[in-house]
């Protein structure tokens, strides 16, 4: 496979930065100028062992447990590895050392310095030392002749020179670096290399080649370059096969080549051109840890891409499958040998010769070899590519590249598996926690306090600290059982610790806000059991909130680095239900679960290893959507945001600012910055993408008002109306800028989204802008907001007393079904302008779907003779709203029915003005007042107020009456509206009773701000308050019920076989409307409809 390079990660403060592999390879060591040297266990980890070994260290080197250092106070010292303790002073200088080496067995160590001087000094016994004097300027890099014979040392004076150690004199000296008076100045720090092995070659990187020179003879053998090197060379390393040569520049190019064929294989750009300062070859895989100047650690993989010859260095078992090279047949790799565990030959092979038990995959696709447990099993597959090999086995030396000997047949045949590789499981974790075998660690960070753990030689203790100190103060407790995990909450603190082969795993609660003496309690898991999360709120993690409780756990087997979560969300109240059921949860590709939780306004949300948040999506399915992303804030690749809680109203993501970690540290204790909300839209650059990101996100983050409105939480009135202000402003402007771009369709779909108010100052702005179609066919859409607002609420009054005969004990039958407290048109003002009010809100919270428009009015009408009513006109009195295409209807003004309304309208603004004028006088209002409906056509008609009808109202009366329609009927209605004494209902008994309470509440209120307060408090009683209520309004309506029918008998002369019908549904105490398509309603449509040819 070809070779791959992994991002780049935060390793040491700015400046120069070493690195080396242990002895294994199983861990990475860098030293840099903050003075630590990092024990990495991987490129990802995220937390390094440090080991402080002074102000700045400039060079480390690591062999048989000894960790060597040159630091800045002149010194080399040694410390033990991997404890770091300190183990003495090697030498010192008069300046620092520049650069320290091991020898190939590890028993002495080579240092150069600034005073000019090089040194060679026995690890044992560090007063045997040598000291080589020769150099004219401060010394830049060593290296150890394999065969322990020689020492190579580069300068600031241009030389490079060959030592003989056991005499201290100089071979040969060549003059082939520029000269400069310090290192700081020097082009290139020089770090050359002898070959592993035999030693035959040194290689010294001079300017932009790399210079091969032959052992023995100091001559020049060959130059390494490629086109690719465009500055000076840094830094040199060998395979430690001898076969391949890497090297650094000072741009931050890299480049290897095969030094038998001087062929460069691999090329490799660092990602931000800095200079490499440290190349480290990994001892058994194809892997190159590298260094920059600017203290980053990377690691470049698989190298050479299965072209890399016999390493019979490292024939050691690899226990993983990760590093086995895609190639041709005729190719493979000695360096990533599989062999079976049980294998008798599982140790290094440090014999050359020695090569019958060598196993080895062939090239082609990564393998994972299935291997039985028995002492003579074998692959087969390997046996079978292998031994085409046996023709090009050759008899050479032992830097030979080629050859397999014969294997012995295999009693366990097994196939390879081909398939994606299962991804390990991530660990069960507690969210805003720190890891658990730091000293000072989080054991939980949240938006109610802090609780950190102390466990070094002076204490073990946990403090807990709140954010809010009313609360509960801030606590000190003494942990002798070790707790590990903790959670806390605005009542109680909650810890577990696991379990020991002395004691169970044990939970404990410190319940504080309890009212009697007894606070705390224990619970003793059973045996094998232990604790892995907890939470506090009523596996991989748990979360809790209110009665709300998220359970992420492994729903399977994850493949190619990806987790198989599932995610569960239960309700615990008093009626018990499940959300979520173990619903699939989505991470970014090859990613994990880092932290899971709720909003402070209860939103299940959670966090991957990438830094996307998600949240779920009440409104649309309870789905999970995507909304920031933590990365875009990082400055660095190894930087990264520790969460710490998440708010909806304001939108912010409080989170901790990690430089080159994924957690901070206890002390100083960190500060917590403010990231916002973006959802991933696209053209987000534009002011379109802009505003609609806005809108879907006040959309998605104000779920949360609904799903509290409906569990019984009171909210303030401003949080209810506040985002819909805010939502339907978007709108408008995103109206606006459609208009000015003539994209009318998308007008329209903009209005679907829209409230009823909205849509009127949509089509107001249309008419202004002078487009008549644009606002026809918003009329359109406002008509059938109008219809749908009217059915909704009538469905919602319908179910309401359904409900409230079913509590109140009534028989199942439809007679007593059928009586709703149904509200007439002709109720008095006030009582229509609260539902009016209501009736908005409720429409605003319905699914904003865009549904087809159909004609409510198709009945009443031939096709080519279609009336759409104008519902500019629907509008709310106690805001002010007008219609900007009313026409007063004046004996003075008449309207013409065969004219467009908006053809009578001026193009000045004076006659927009007028119009205004008269609509004050008379405003209209929307009366979605009808329990049931027959029709869309009825329910639209309900909608507009009584006028006296003018000529052109007539007309449409006649057209009508065709229809069946009475107008007596509506006529006597009309005129009995003033003085209509129909029942009233709950909500208008229970106003009367409470109108002085909300007056000394909010004073100042007028009539119908009065009646909106008290329809918010009327909705927020419970189902059998209202219900009393209803049965008070109902208690005293027989009396006015006889009134009413005594009124409309006269009008059953008009029309016998309806008047029977009706008469039989009053009889029934049925609560139905008279079919509306009648002349007042005609009358009403009249002035606002436009003719349609």
């Amino acid at each position: 496979m070809p070779s791959a390079q992994k991002p780049m990660r935060y390793g040491h403060t700015e400046g120069h930065t070493d690195v080396c592999f242990d002895d294994s390879g199983s861990c990475i060591v860098t030293c840099g100028s903050d003075g630590d040297v990092r024990i990495w266990e991987n490129l990802d980890d995220d937390d390094p062992k440090s080991i402080n070994v002074g102000e700045k260290a400039y060079s480390c080197a690591l062999k048989n447990g000894r960790l060597i250092t040159a630091v800045s106070n002149n010194t080399v010292q040694i410390h033990t590895f991997p404890e770091g303790a300190p183990d003495g002073i090697l030498t010192r200088f008069t300046m620092n050392a520049n650069h320290v080496v091991f020898n190939s067995d590890g028993t002495r160590i080579a240092a150069g310095s600034s005073d000019f001087m090089v040194k060679v000094v026995e690890v044992a016994d560090s007063s045997k030392q040598k000291t080589f004097r020769g150099h004219d300027a401060p010394v830049l890099s060593l290296s150890f002749d394999p065969m322990d014979i020689y020492l190579a040392s580069a300068s600031c004076d241009g030389s490079v020179r060959v030592w003989k150690v056991e005499d201290q004199t100089y071979v040969t000296n060549w003059l082939l670096l520029q000269k400069c008076n310090d290192v700081i100045n020097a082009k290139s720090i020089c770090r050359l290399a002898w070959q592993p092995g035999s030693g035959k070659l040194l290689a010294i990187p001079v300017d932009k080649v790399v210079k091969l020179y032959r052992r023995e003879t100091w001559d020049n053998q060959v130059d390494l370059s490629d086109t690719s090197i465009t500055q000076p060379l840094n830094v040199v390393v060998w395979s430690p096969c001898g076969q391949y040569l890497a090297a650094g520049s000072v741009n931050g190019c890299m480049v290897v080549w095969k030094v038998e064929t001087q062929e460069c294989i691999e090329r490799m750009k660092h990602e931000k051109s800095y200079s490499i300062c440290g190349l480290a070859w990994h001892p058994k895989y194809e892997q190159i840890a590298y260094t920059d100047t600017e203290g980053n650690l990377g690691l470049w993989e698989d190298i050479g891409g299965g072209k890399k010859p016999n390493d019979k260095v490292a024939n050691t078992v690899t226990k993983d499958y990760e590093d086995l090279f895609d190639g041709d047949d005729d190719d493979y790799l000695n360096g990533d040998m599989i062999e079976p565990q049980s294998s008798p030959n599982t140790g290094a092979n440090g014999d050359h010769g020695d090569d019958d038990d060598d196993l080895m995959p062939t090239s082609g696709h990564p393998r994972q070899a299935v291997i039985d447990d028995d002492d003579n099993s074998l692959d087969i597959g390997m046996i079978k590519a292998n031994s085409n090999l046996l023709e090009k086995e050759e008899d050479d030396d032992d830097d030979q590249i080629g050859g397999f000997p014969a294997l012995p047949t295999s009693s366990t045949q097994q196939p390879f598996y081909d398939g994606p590789r299962p991804t390990p499981r991530q660990k069960p974790f507690q969210s805003g926690s720190t890891p658990v075998h730091l000293m000072h660690r989080f054991m939980v960070w949240n938006s109610v306090g802090i609780i950190r753990c102390y466990n070094d030689e002076q204490d073990n203790a946990i403090d807990i600290e709140f954010h809010d100190t009313s609360i509960h103060h801030a606590t000190h407790l003494p942990n002798s059982l070790n707790h590990t995990m903790a959670d806390l909450s605005t009542e109680a603190i909650l810890l577990a610790c696991e379990s020991t082969e002395e004691l169970a795993s044990k939970l404990h609660c410190i319940y504080f806000s309890s009212w009697d003496a007894n606070k705390e309690w224990t619970v003793d898991m059973p045996k094998d059991e232990d604790i892995e999360a907890i939470c506090l709120g009523p596996v991989v993690s748990m979360a809790g909130h209110g009665e709300q409780l998220m359970i992420i756990y492994h729903r399977g087997t994850g493949f190619d680095g990806d987790q198989c979560l599932g995610v569960q969300l239960m309700e615990l109240g008093k009626k018990k239900k499940q959300i979520l059921h173990g619903d699939p949860l989505s991470l970014t590709k090859k990613s994990y679960l880092v932290w899971v939780g709720f909003s402070a306004e209860g939103t299940p949300c959670y966090v991957d290893s990438e830094g996307i948040v998600r949240m779920l999506n009440r409104g649309l399915g309870n789905t999970w959507i995507p909304v920031c992303n933590t990365r875009e804030h990082c400055k660095g690749k190894s930087d990264h945001y520790w969460v710490v809680g998440i708010h909806e109203n304001p939108q912010q993501l409080r989170c901790i600012p990690c430089k080159g970690a994924r957690f901070p540290p206890t002390l100083p204790r960190p500060a917590v910055a403010i990231l916002s909300f973006t959802l991933p839209y696209c053209q987000v650059t534009t002011e379109k993408g802009q505003m609609e990101e806005q809108y879907w996100r006040s959309v998605v983050f104000h779920n949360y008002v609904d799903y509290l409105s409906r569990n019984g939480y009171e909210l303030d009135e401003n949080a209810k109306s506040q985002p819909v202000k805010e939502q339907q402003e978007l709108l408008m402007k995103l109206f606006a800028l459609s208009c000015k771009l003539e994209r009318e369709f998308r007008c329209v779909e903009l209005a679907d989204l829209m409230t009823q108010n909205a849509v009127n100052l949509a089509i107001k702005y249309a008419s202004r802008s002078r487009r008549l179609n644009l606002a026809e066919r918003l009329s359109e859409v406002a008509v059938e907001k109008a219809s749908e607002l009217a059915t909704a609420l009538g469905d919602e009054e319908e179910e309401e007393d359904f409900r409230t005969h079913l509590n109140a004990g009534y028989s199942t039958s439809a007679t007593e079904w059928g009586q709703l407290p149904g509200r007439s048109a002709q109720q008095d003002q006030e009582m229509e302008e609260a539902e009016e009010t209501d009736g908005c809100e409720e429409a605003e919270g319905m699914p904003e779907v865009p549904k087809q428009r159909p004609n409510p009015f198709s009945k009443a009408v031939s096709s080519a003779e279609v009336i759409t009513p104008k519902s500019a006109v629907i509008a709310s009195s106690s805001q002010g709203r007008v219609n900007p295409f009313k026409v007063a209807s004046s004996k003075k003004d008449p309207l013409v029915p065969s004219a467009n309304v908006l053809d009578t309208m001026s193009k000045y603004s004076k006659k927009i003005s007028s119009s205004r004028a008269v609509n004050k006088q008379s405003p209209p209002v929307i009366k979605p007042l009808i329990p049931k409906l027959k029709s869309k056509q009825a329910s639209a008609a309900s909608f507009f107020q009584v006028r006296t009808p003018s000529s052109s109202e007539k007309r449409v009366g006649e057209r009508e009456e065709k229809a069946g329609n009475e107008p007596p009927v509506v006529q006597v209605t009309a005129q009995d509206s003033s003085e209509n004494k129909r029942p009233k209902t709950g909500f208008q008994m229970w106003l009367e009773e409470n109108r002085a309470n909300i007056l000394t509440d909010n004073p100042g209120l007028n009539e119908a701000e009065v009646i909106k307060e008290g329809m918010s408090r009327f909705r927020i009683l419970s189902t059998e308050e209202r219900m009393v209520w209803t049965e008070k309004a109902k208690g005293g309506a027989v009396n006015d019920l006889t009134e009413d029918k005594k009124r409309k008998r006269p009008t059953a002369d008009e029309d016998e076989a309806k008047k029977n019908e009706e008469q039989k549904s009053e009889d029934s105490n049925v609560s139905k409307k008279k079919k509306p398509l009648d002349q007042s309603t005609n009358v009403r449509l009249s002035s606002f409809a436009f003719k349609q040819s």
